[in-house]
């Protein structure tokens, strides 16, 4: 199975399977996984190469990130799988056991929610600070969604509605069947570089962080921000009625995250304390006796 596809005047042909092992009657390998994995070793990377500058020790942070990585792909299963309208015929279907299309179907609002839940249980055993590993879990989802987003240009998902243009956006065999012809906007591009473009300024304005969690609430608030109106866009929305959720789920978190950094930035400045690691102190003794 291949698409032609056209983005911005350019004709491409794609093809989701990457290559097939041969197993069985063959297990085909996508390359929808192939670039989610290599989004998730980008941020495997950021970490192994920041981790100090978040005051955290490496081996608890892979602790941590192996046992939550498993949770967050289920979540993000779930939340698409609730939200997403169509009953499943059986259990099986749900890890997309007898489906050409292999495991598909993810929300990342869910994977970000699993993330976020089980990484706080995880810093909890592993006695880690919940908030530095939070902000440093932030920049490497801001990398991991960055790339992951191409793996929809891949499968041909996550476009938009029709441009009205004669050059910009893009069309393929997938969105001429299911809108008909004319161009659609490449949502998956704009988020991907929306996420990118976060990447690197949170990753500046990280390294003079007035409090241990605001990196996180900056990326709730970049991406909040503009996955609102990405969302306006997409033709795919999950919704609850008549609302869709994603968006109303992104307005709230930016509204959320951008009050809360200017509520905590100005009690920090009214009471004149200066920054300083927020590393418990039992953490500290624990990492040290290590």
């Amino acid at each position: 199975m291949s698409y032609d596809v056209t983005i911005f005047g350019i004709d491409i042909t794609l093809k989701p399977v990457a290559f097939t092992i041969p197993i069985g009657n063959g297990w085909d390998i996508y390359w929808y996984g192939i670039i989610i994995a290599i989004g998730f070793l980008g941020a495997l990377i950021y970490a192994y190469l920041n981790y100090k500058r978040f005051n955290l020790d490496i081996d608890r942070v892979l602790d941590v990130v192996l046992f939550t990585t498993p949770v967050a792909i289920l979540c993000a299963r779930a939340y698409y799988v609730i939200f997403d309208g169509v009953k499943l015929e059986s259990f099986g279907e749900f890890f997309g056991f007898g489906d050409s299309s292999g495991f598909s179907g993810l929300a990342i609002y869910g994977g970000v929610i699993g993330a976020f839940v089980m990484g706080f249980i995880m810093c909890k055993i592993r006695k880690v600070n919940v908030l530095d590993m939070f902000d440093l879990a932030a920049l490497g989802f801001l990398i991991g969604q960055g790339v992951g987003r191409w793996g929809n240009f891949v499968n041909q998902e996550a476009y938009g509605t029709f441009t009205g243009s004669d050059w910009w956006g893009m069309q393929s065999d997938v969105t001429v069947f299911e809108m008909g012809d004319g161009l659609v906007h490449p949502c998956f591009l704009y988020e991907s570089l929306w996420c990118i473009m976060g990447f690197v300024l949170i990753h500046f304005l990280s390294k003079k962080r007035k409090f241990s969690g605001e990196t996180t609430l900056m990326y709730g608030a970049w991406y909040g921000f503009g996955r609102t109106f990405i969302e306006l866009l997409r033709t795919d929305s999950l919704m609850l009625g008549k609302i869709r959720v994603s968006c109303l789920l992104a307005a709230l978190l930016f509204v959320a995250c951008t009050v809360a950094i200017v509520a905590i930035r100005k009690k920090i400045c009214e009471s004149k304390v200066e920054y300083k690691n927020l590393f418990d102190e039992e953490v500290e003794e624990d990492v040290q006796a290590d």
